[in-house]
C-alpha cells in the first residue's frame, strides 16, 4: 500500500455501529471519509446528530443514490440485514471493496440464511465468494478479499473462546455450550420496548432460547474449526449495560491438556486477543471502547469440564473495530492502525 489515503464510504451512518465506525475512522491516519449515507437524514451535518464527532467529522449525511460510493476504495455497510446484498454487486463491479457489518454474507448455506432472516437472498452467488472476517481465523483470505462478511458480536466472542480447543481437538465437540450476555446497544439504535431504560434497567433476562439468528453463524464457524459437525447450545441474555458481551463457554476435555499453555500459544501473535493469567476473570469494562477480546480459561475442581470466559465490546471487536481491522488487512496496513485505543475505565 502506498502513502495514498483510502477513500472510505459508510452506508448507514446513523446507528450505533455507524457512529462507532465514524469514531474510529475519523482519526485513522490512512483514511479520508468520503461519504456517509442516510436517506432519512440526508443534508444533516453528522456532528449535529452526533456531537461527540464535532471537530472530527465535517461531512453531511447524503442520500445513497447521490453519494458517489463507486469512487471509494472501500465501503462499509452499517445497515440492517438485507440492505448490503442489494447494492454490493454494483460496487464490486466498479472495483470497490466491501465490508458488510450485517449478516447478508455470513452464512454460506442460503436456505439456512433465508430461514433465519426471513427473506430471499438477492445475490446468493456472492455469498460463496465472501470471506468471513474473523482475522484470527481467516487473515490470509481477508487480505485478498473483495467482499468481507464481518462477524456478529456474539459469534466473535464465542468463536474466539472455543477456537484453541477445537483446533487442537481436545474437547468433546458434541456438547458445546455458550451462555452469553449482551448490553442493550447490541439491539441497535431504534425504539423498541425491550430496550427502553425502564424495561432493561435493573433487569436481567434470557431470550432467544429456542433459536437466535447468531446460532447458525456460530455453528458454521465451530464446525469449520472442528472439521466435523458440532453439537452446540447457545443462550443469549440481555443485561442492563450499554456496551459489552460476556460469553461463558462450557465443554468437556477428551485429552489431558495444559489449557493455559494452549490458549497462550494460539493467541501469542494476536494483538487483539489477550489471554489473561490462570485463575482470572475478565470484566466487560476492561474492554470498553477497545478492539480487544480478553479471555480466561478455567478447569474447575480439576474435572474434565472446561470453562472459558470471553469478553468484548460488542460495538468495537464485535462490530466496527473488527471491520476496521479487516480493512487494514485488506489494504496491507498495520493491523492495529487506528485501533490502539485504551479501554475506558470507569
Amino acid at each position: 500500500m502506498t502513502n495514498k489515503k483510502l477513500k472510505v464510504g459508510i452506508v448507514g451512518g446513523t446507528g450505533y455501529t455507524g457512529v462507532e465506525l465514524l469514531r474510529l475512522l475519523s482519526i485513522h491516519p490512512s483514511v479520508v471519509l468520503t461519504a456517509i449515507t442516510s436517506r432519512g437524514e440526508a443534508g444533516l451535518p453528522v456532528a449535529d446528530m452526533f456531537p461527540s464527532l464535532r471537530g472530527y467529522v465535517d461531512l453531511m449525511f447524503t442520500d445513497p443514490a447521490k453519494s458517489n460510493l463507486d469512487e471509494c476504495d472501500v465501503v462499509f455497510f452499517a445497515t440492517p440485514n438485507g440492505i448490503a446484498m442489494q447494492q454490493t454487486r454494483e460496487l464490486l463491479a466498479k472495483g470497490v471493496r466491501v465490508i458488510d457489518l450485517a449478516a447478508d454474507f455470513r452464512i454460506k448455506d442460503i436456505p439456512t440464511w433465508e430461514k433465519w432472516y426471513g427473506m430471499a437472498h438477492a445475490c446468493p452467488d456472492l455469498v460463496a465468494t465472501a470471506v468471513y472476517g474473523l482475522p484470527e481465523l481467516n487473515r490470509a483470505a481477508i487480505k485478498t478479499a473483495q467482499l468481507v462478511a464481518n462477524p456478529g458480536c456474539y459469534p466473535t466472542a464465542v468463536q474466539l473462546g472455543f477456537m484453541p480447543l477445537l483446533e487442537a481437538g481436545v474437547v468433546d465437540t458434541s456438547y458445546l455450550i455458550a451462555d452469553a450476555k449482551s448490553g442493550v446497544s447490541g439491539a441497535g439504535r431504534k425504539a423498541e420496548v425491550h430496550s427502553l431504560f425502564a424495561e432493561a434497567g435493573d433487569n436481567f433476562k434470557a431470550y432467544g432460547v429456542a433459536g437466535h439468528r447468531h446460532l447458525p453463524e456460530i455453528s458454521q464457524g465451530l464446525t469449520g474449526m472442528a472439521k466435523s459437525k458440532v453439537g452446540f447450545t447457545f443462550v443469549p441474555h440481555l443485561t442492563p449495560l450499554i456496551r459489552g458481551i460476556h460469553a461463558t463457554l462450557y465443554c468437556k476435555l477428551t485429552k489431558s491438556t495444559d489449557l493455559q499453555a494452549l490458549f497462550e500459544a494460539r493467541y501469542a501473535n494476536e494483538r487483539f486477543v489477550d489471554v489473561l493469567p490462570k485463575g482470572t476473570h475478565p470484566e466487560t469494562r476492561s474492554v470498553r471502547g477497545s478492539n480487544i477480546c480478553r479471555i480466561a480459561v478455567h478447569q474447575p475442581q480439576d474435572s474434565d469440564v472446561v470453562v472459558v470466559l470471553s469478553v468484548i465490546d460488542n460495538l468495537v471487536k464485535g462490530a466496527a473495530g473488527q471491520a476496521v481491522q479487516n480493512m487494514n488487512i485488506m489494504f496491507d496496513l498495520p493491523e492495529n492502525m487506528g485501533l490502539e485505543v485504551v479501554p475506558l475505565l470507569p
